[in-house]
């Protein structure tokens, strides 16, 4: 069977749930009281896909500002960027564009980006709309899911679809 790595980063505000949904993703856990990523953490998961291994390299980049300059040590020679907002609150969506256009100007000429609107178990304190969200994506012809590592929801299918 085939292997094939994609190396992937993890992009967006602190506090959005990147560790949260990569934790998630790999170890099918959740901690509420998870403490803000320093610099960078590397995580793997290897996959089944059709007739494929799919091994996920992740690397999950600090939200907090200072640590910014750093991003580009992470996107560098990544198949995929995950770019993850937080549906409660709508200066992280703000901020995912600013993301998206430091990616284009300095990524991976091909690189795949995957809008995640985390946080969708708190649909009642919703600040940014699943259609605006997805109109974006689609402006830019990006993957776009929403999830909740709380509840794991769309965590995998996030992951399958930048495979794909």
């Amino acid at each position: 069977m085939a292997l094939r790595e994609l190396k992937v980063c993890l992009l967006g505000d602190t506090g959005v749930g990147k560790s949260s949904i990569v934790w998630r993703f790999v170890e099918d856990s959740f901690d509420p009281n998870i403490n803000p990523t320093i610099g960078a953490s590397f995580m793997t998961k290897t996959v089944q896909y059709q007739n494929e291994l799919h091994k996920f390299l992740i690397w999950d980049t600090a939200g907090q500002e200072r640590f910014r300059a750093l991003a580009p040590m992470y996107y560098r020679g990544s198949a995929a960027a995950i770019i993850v907002y937080d549906i409660t609150k709508e200066e992280t969506f703000t901020t995912l564009k600013n993301w998206v256009k430091e990616l284009r100007q300095h990524g991976p000429p091909n690189i795949v980006v995957a809008i995640a609107g985390n946080k969708c178990d708190l649909n009642d304190a919703r600040e940014v709309l699943e259609k605006d969200a997805k109109d974006y994506a689609d402006s830019i012809n990006g993957v776009f899911v929403e999830t909740s590592a709380k509840n794991a929801i769309n965590i995998n299918e996030l992951f399958l679809e930048i495979s794909k």
